[in-house]
């Protein structure tokens, strides 16, 4: 299976580092970081990722306007939402906003890994 590129945004730059160790462990190429939805956005345009990593919480546009933003311009880019809220009304959300996966934190390194793979492999995470 061909590993798509992959885009981190969180404000958190802790979390980030986190994705970013878990995702290298398993070769997958990161082409970039951001902690914002404007930097999210403006990201995809410019790399052109096959796979974001978005926070749903973040301080001015939020991961679900971002999401809109990123699916509207890009609607081939697979999009896994991440938060700290794992309730069914924001997972609900995501999902009809487009996103392909949803990874509540805190979360495990095997767990990530499998909701990405399932993701990337025509599934939702």
């Amino acid at each position: 299976m061909k590993k798509p590129p992959v885009l981190i945004v969180d404000d958190d730059s802790m979390l980030r580092s986190m994705l970013r160790t878990i995702l290298r462990s398993e070769e997958f190429e990161i082409v970039g970081e951001g902690s914002t939805g404007e930097q999210a956005i403006a990201l995809c345009h410019k790399l052109h990722p096959g796979l974001v990593l978005l926070d749903i919480n973040m301080p001015g546009m939020d991961g679900l306007v971002a999401l809109q933003g990123i699916k509207q311009s890009h609607p081939a880019i697979k999009v896994i939402m991440i938060s700290a809220e794992s309730s069914l009304d924001k997972v609900k959300e995501a999902v009809a906003k487009g996103a392909n996966g949803f990874i509540t934190k805190p979360f495990k390194p095997g767990r990530v890994l499998d909701d990405i793979y399932g993701c990337i492999s025509g599934g939702k995470a």
